[in-house]
């Protein structure tokens, strides 16, 4: 019983701490972002600003739901509870001390939740029963599935050479020198398809206001939109996460943390630095570049083992 009760406290703070983390990585984006473009950036409310995040959770939420009134209101409500629910369940395969759960596929149960983020992307835009939330939801499904196919064959190349599909093995495979140095194009093309798995710039087809109108969410607001956005970092932070403890760690230690913001640096980076792609481009350097590289590199792997893995 005291398992079960230490088990639940632990995911309780896991998940306030990365709803907090969210909040504050707003905040740290929209420094970044003013310091890239020489402005100020938020500073009024609290110290140097630290309280505009909830300053902004407070206005978003008292403003006025809207509906329109041919959308389908379940699905329309339901849509993005489900997409935060499914980027919060991500962080159970997290490697604790103790208290978590000991998830020998966790690598797996990654792939298949992170496959199951395109069904409220695409429920958001069909619900809405808007054109450019219809479109904006199509380009952002197609994207999301054209890199994650890149990305599960990084994944594959990185348990045949670990022998485990376990995050913690993965992490201790690392003790002597980091997966990046060892396969610096797998840790290459994981980083750019993490962008463009979170929809973040410059891979920002479903959000490109320009063209979009804000794109698959153009239709939410108060709640709605404000559980969208918290969904979208939380998968930012998980991603971030996620490339630390695959090419950047050797223990699990708080220094996996540290490196996670140090990755969402370079995410935001990243974003007040490059401009948009044209969307043809995206979709050609997923299929026509990344798939066979990654595939090649796979093959490679393959015939440099030894002995077939036992998992």
């Amino acid at each position: 019983m005291l398992e079960y009760t230490l088990m639940i406290v632990v995911y309780l703070i896991l998940l306030v701490s990365v709803l907090v983390s969210v909040a504050f990585v707003t905040l740290v984006e929209q420094k970044i972002l003013a310091s890239a473009q020489i402005r100020v950036g938020p500073n009024y409310t609290g110290l140097t600003g630290l309280l505009q995040p909830f300053a902004d959770a407070v206005k978003l939420l008292s403003k006025e739901g809207v509906t329109t009134r041919m959308s389908s209101f379940k699905i329309y409500y339901l849509s993005p509870v489900v997409m935060l629910s499914l980027s919060l369940v991500l962080w159970s395969g997290y490697v604790f001390e103790m208290g978590g759960v000991d998830l020998s596929y966790s690598l797996l149960v990654f792939m298949c939740l992170s496959g199951m983020m395109v069904y409220p992307l695409l429920m958001m835009g069909w619900s809405s029963n808007c054109k450019y939330s219809m479109l904006g939801s199509l380009r952002a499904v197609a994207q999301m599935v054209s890199y994650e196919v890149s990305m599960a064959v990084v994944l594959l190349s990185l348990v045949w050479s670990s022998w485990s599909f376990n995050y913690y093995d993965l992490v201790s495979n690392q003790l002597l020198i980091w997966n990046i140095f060892l396969y610096t194009p797998l840790g290459y093309i994981w980083l750019v398809s993490s962008l463009a798995e979170t929809n973040r710039s410059p891979y920002d087809f479903a959000e490109g206001e320009s063209e979009l109108v804000s794109g698959f969410n153009t239709e939410y607001s108060s709640s709605g939109f404000t559980l969208i956005f918290m969904s979208e970092y939380s998968s930012l932070l998980f991603m971030s996460f996620m490339f630390s403890v695959l090419f950047l760690s050797s223990s699990v230690t708080p220094m996996v943390l540290f490196k996670s913001l140090v990755i969402i640096f370079v995410f935001v980076w990243a974003r007040c630095s490059l401009p948009r792609y044209r969307y043809d481009k995206l979709m050609s350097l997923a299929w026509k570049s990344f798939l066979p590289v990654t595939l090649l590199l796979f093959m490679y792997y393959l015939s440099m083992s030894e002995s077939s893995p036992v998992f």
